[in-house]
């Protein structure tokens, strides 16, 4: 289904005019279609990963291996969504002033 104002009702909370590729922590939200717990269940108060958490949980991990001006700060993976902090090191306009 395409993203329509009228019945999705999303609001973006990012910053007017401010520049995301930018040093600084940011807090990542991501939920699965339909917000379906496709990633594992709450046992006990603790989260068990199935099979497709562990692979985001990897995934997630490797972040830093794949862009080294990425840092996973914390994270955590819930049944029908994830949570993370990232910390961009060096800005996307510092790191071409540095290649050059």
């Amino acid at each position: 289904m395409k993203y329509n104002s009228d019945i999705h009702h999303r609001r973006s909370i990012r910053l007017k005019d401010y520049d995301y590729s930018q040093r600084g922590l940011y807090f990542i939200t991501i939920c699965t279609q339909n917000r379906l717990c496709l990633f594992g269940e709450i046992v006990g108060g603790n989260m068990v990963l199935n099979e497709p958490g562990e692979i985001v949980q990897e995934c997630l991990c490797a972040i830093p291996n794949h862009f080294p001006h990425a840092k996973l700060d914390q994270f955590v993976v819930m049944p029908n969504h994830i949570h993370c902090i990232i910390e961009i090191t060096v800005g996307v306009h510092q790191k071409q002033l540095v290649l050059l």
